[in-house]
């Protein structure tokens, strides 16, 4: 994605979004905003479950926001209120234009239908049906006739890598195979916002790198929006054009992942990153120099701003003498020098400007 692309439009809204469970919720809200009790304090004082705190995150159309935290950080809550599976106890969710929550049952019906497709950690495939009427649940439900919805599925089943299993049943698919169907009625609904909640979390490491790469390639051509639930910060890495961390309900920091590793704005994330191999998921556009090349410089050769650094420390051979000229396509953007590449590796402490909010 080039730096020079114009800023995308806000698909999503959420907006100053809580969710507490418990028998008198609007009490428990009161003691969180007056009296700022967190997560542990609320459920010690008062009984309930502190599930979110304030989420504020704009979810961009076009792109990937991965929602990552441990278990009990609140980031599957977070996602069921985007389509409504869960009413939020205080907050907004904006959905081109209009606030979710004030949609009718009927209306609701129509954007999980045909507007927001969702994609799930155990398949939820129905096992009476073939892969193919699987896949093309969404349209046999909105009243499309099989003649039509059939080869919509199996065109969808052919690009996740699956022709010729339309007339198999689930139970004959391995886990992988089976995830991919989800992938494909996903994609066959035509919805233009695809939910993912820990979709890849239950395949083996393998299948699950295949996977994240499947959906970054049909990304890079569908440019569908995308809201993906992990608890994998390397998933979360890999995928996710905008980052939001979460704990105990709120978000500790939310930004692009590249700045995250870069400037860590809470002992929480430095922890969490510092294990991370930050040359495989920094970017030649996050560290180099933006000013034009001198004359007399001596350039050992040209890097894409989108490369990553291991692809360029490779190239250069551990040299750190080296430098290279930066493009964007044919523009040129920058010079990297190898002693800057290298020091952009070693972890940085917290900084002290606080959670990012885009």
């Amino acid at each position: 994605m080039s730096t020079q692309a114009m800023e995308p439009e806000t698909k999503i809204e959420i907006r100053n979004l809580y969710k507490i469970f418990g028998p008198d919720p609007q009490r428990a809200l009161r003691a969180v905003r007056d009296d700022g009790l967190g997560k542990p304090e609320l459920l010690e004082q008062t009984g309930h479950v502190l599930g979110l705190e304030d989420i504020n995150v704009d979810v961009k159309a076009g792109e990937i926001t991965v929602i990552m935290g441990l278990s009990g950080s609140g980031k599957s809550t977070l996602i069921r209120h985007v389509n409504r599976l869960i009413d939020p106890t205080a907050g907004e969710i904006i959905f081109e234009g209009r606030d979710i929550l004030d949609c009718s049952a009927e209306e609701l019906r129509k954007i999980r239908r045909e507007q927001m497709s969702m994609v799930f950690q155990k398949f939820a495939l129905l096992p009476h049906k073939t892969v193919a009427e699987n896949a093309a649940l969404a349209l046999e439900v909105r009243g499309f006739p099989r003649s039509e919805y059939i080869p919509e599925a199996e065109k969808w089943l052919e690009r996740v890598g699956l022709q010729g299993y339309g007339e198999s049943y689930p139970h004959q698919l391995s886990g992988g195979m089976q995830q991919r169907v989800g992938i494909a009625r996903a994609l066959t609904s035509n919805a233009d916002i695809m939910l993912m909640d820990e979709a890849y979390s239950a395949l083996d490491p393998l299948i699950r790198t295949d996977m994240q790469d499947l959906l970054l390639e049909l990304q890079q051509e569908l440019q569908k929006t995308i809201l993906f639930i992990t608890h994998d910060l390397d998933e979360a890495l890999k995928l996710a054009d905008h980052l939001v961390i979460l704990k105990d309900g709120r978000i500790v920091q939310q930004d692009e992942p590249q700045t995250i590793l870069l400037e860590p704005s809470d002992p929480y994330i430095v922890d969490f990153v510092s294990d991370i191999n930050r040359a495989r998921v920094l970017r030649v556009r996050t560290v180099m120099d933006k000013t034009p090349p001198t004359d007399g410089m001596n350039i050992a050769g040209e890097i894409d701003q989108e490369d990553n650094l291991e692809s360029v420390i490779s190239m250069a051979e551990g040299d750190t003498r080296k430098t290279y000229l930066v493009k964007d396509g044919e523009k040129r953007v920058g010079i990297l020098r190898m002693e800057t590449l290298i020091k952009s590796l070693v972890p940085t402490e917290a900084s002290d400007e606080g959670s990012r909010v885009r």
